[in-house]
């Protein structure tokens, strides 16, 4: 009689034991859940800084190359055979090889937006391709606001002058897709 007993709460505490195992696997599963949700693409970007080319996959083309930093909504790519390309996050439709872990971004990262980009490479005043809307543009970036650029449409061998401006084109921030610089 006592064995049975010894039996029944060895069988109990087991199943007590079972219960409080997955109970904390659940839970560890949760945390986990919630905290993946806090990372944003800028993170898992950042993350990818120096790492293996990451392949870039937008509406109408594909890009592989480094990045080389990264913004809330741009990320820098280094791509083979050509100068610094920038990617705005929102016309990526895909990315591939991009590390799994994430990097916090600093509170000075996590405001250098487009807007602030796009103006240092206005106050460059380089000659720059523009693809926007699935159209490259090439000339210079005059004047960035709060949500569009205009950009002087020239030929990439002229200096920006008003004598060889074909087009003030202006363009939200929303249509852009990547700037180049075309020349230094």
């Amino acid at each position: 009689m006592q064995m049975r007993w010894d039996r029944l709460f060895e069988d109990l505490d087991g199943q007590i034991e079972s219960d409080v195992l997955r109970e904390r696997e659940a839970e560890v599963a949760d945390r986990t859940r919630r905290e993946r949700a806090q990372i944003d693409i800028q993170s898992r970007l950042l993350a990818s800084v120096g790492a293996p080319p990451v392949t870039v996959r937008l509406a109408n083309r594909t890009l592989t190359g480094v990045v080389r930093d990264v913004g809330p909504d741009w990320v820098l790519l280094e791509t083979e055979g050509q100068r610094a390309l920038l990617v705005v996050t929102a016309a990526v439709g895909s990315l591939v090889g991009v590390v799994r872990g994430a990097v916090q971004p600093s509170a000075v990262a996590r405001r250098f937006g487009l807007g602030a980009a796009l103006r240092a490479i206005s106050r460059d005043r380089s000659v720059v391709e523009l693809v926007a809307a699935a159209t490259a543009l090439v000339g210079t970036i005059d004047v960035v606001g709060s949500d569009h650029l205009e950009i002087a449409e020239h030929a990439p061998d002229l200096p920006r002058r008003a004598r060889n401006v074909q087009a003030v084109h202006v363009v939200p921030f929303a249509a852009v897709e990547t700037v180049r610089q075309v020349r230094p």
